[in-house]
């Protein structure tokens, strides 16, 4: 398995992952890769970047050419 490791995530994220990893008993990394990723989305800042051009740099990063 790989690792993810994230940095500047906002205070308020990590409170939110902290305290639902806590009533769930999982561990926070467990937690964040488990998360309602829309409702977790919805509370960080507008980064005026839109969705479907991040899917779309996504995809093109992961077509494999030779």
């Amino acid at each position: 398995m790989r690792n993810l490791y994230l940095r500047n995530v906002p205070d308020a994220v990590m409170d939110r992952l902290e305290r639902m990893s806590r009533a769930e008993g999982m561990s926070l990394n467990a937690m964040a890769i488990r998360v309602d990723n829309a409702a977790l989305m919805a509370t960080l800042p507008d980064t005026g970047i839109a969705s479907e051009d991040i899917v779309a740099d996504v995809d093109a990063g992961r077509r494999w050419s030779p």
